[in-house]
């Protein structure tokens, strides 16, 4: 399994999903009306915890890695973010090829290439400088940490909002996959999934910083005190 990390940023710290995230978790999913959307987003206490017992198994299982989105100006947390299908290209190639299996120590696996997705954010700070934040942040543990060849990211077809959030980060589109499995309306959806590679990061992480640095400019970043004042006695609830 990869071993799991706090990733501190200028706007938001990632945490692994643990328990205690339990209460934020549930006040910044309150925030969400309407039917579910295309992630799976915990409303309640049940579907909270079990939303994070999930989340540390698959951990355990060596499958993904789930973090708690915590901005730094209230401590609140403001949704989840994860990465998933951790790719192993089981080291360089040889010859003559050995049916010999190649194994790390616990705790210290490396992907060749992973996935970021399953995000989700309480709406004061969609479209905001939190998103771009976490997102630097998982690039920046992904390319130059792990040192991956490839990230992944993917959203419905019809999700427009969060296409077009992955296409100013300067992923690469591979193109829309049709029929692709199910979406959390029980509609057959079509994917498009989406690519940023290790050479192609470094154009990338500037692009990032610098729409950081406009929205900065622009007094474009989100309302965090509003954001605490709604947050905060929701995640402050007692839980039985």
């Amino acid at each position: 399994m990869p071993a799991p990390v706090i990733l501190h940023g200028r706007i938001a710290r990632l945490e692994p999903l643990a328990p205690h995230h339990v209460p934020g978790l549930i006040a910044a999913a309150a925030a969400l009306d309407g039917p579910a959307g295309f992630t799976v987003v915990p409303h309640g206490e049940q579907e909270a915890r079990t939303y994070v017992f999930q989340a540390e198994a698959a951990q355990l299982a060596g499958t993904a890695l789930a973090f708690a989105i915590v901005t730094l100006a209230d401590e609140c947390v403001v949704g989840a973010t994860r990465f998933t299908r951790l790719d192993y290209w089981q080291g360089p190639l040889t010859w003559p090829l050995s049916a010999e299996p190649v194994t790390s120590s616990p705790g210290g696996a490396i992907p060749d290439a992973v996935e970021i997705g399953n995000t989700w954010l309480t709406p004061a700070v969609r479209g905001g400088q939190v998103n771009l934040d976490s997102k630097l942040l998982l690039l920046t543990h992904a390319f130059d940490s792990w040192g991956v060849r490839r990230v992944t990211l993917r959203a419905d077809a019809r999700n427009l909002r969060s296409r077009a959030a992955i296409e100013r980060l300067g992923a690469v589109s591979d193109g829309v996959r049709r029929a692709h499995s199910r979406g959390l309306d029980g509609a057959v959806r079509d994917t498009a999934f989406y690519s940023i590679l290790c050479d192609e990061w470094p154009g990338v992480r500037g692009r990032i910083i610098e729409q950081l640095a406009a929205r900065a400019a622009l007094r474009q970043a989100p309302l965090i005190p509003a954001t605490a004042a709604v947050l905060r006695p929701l995640a402050s609830s007692p839980i039985g």
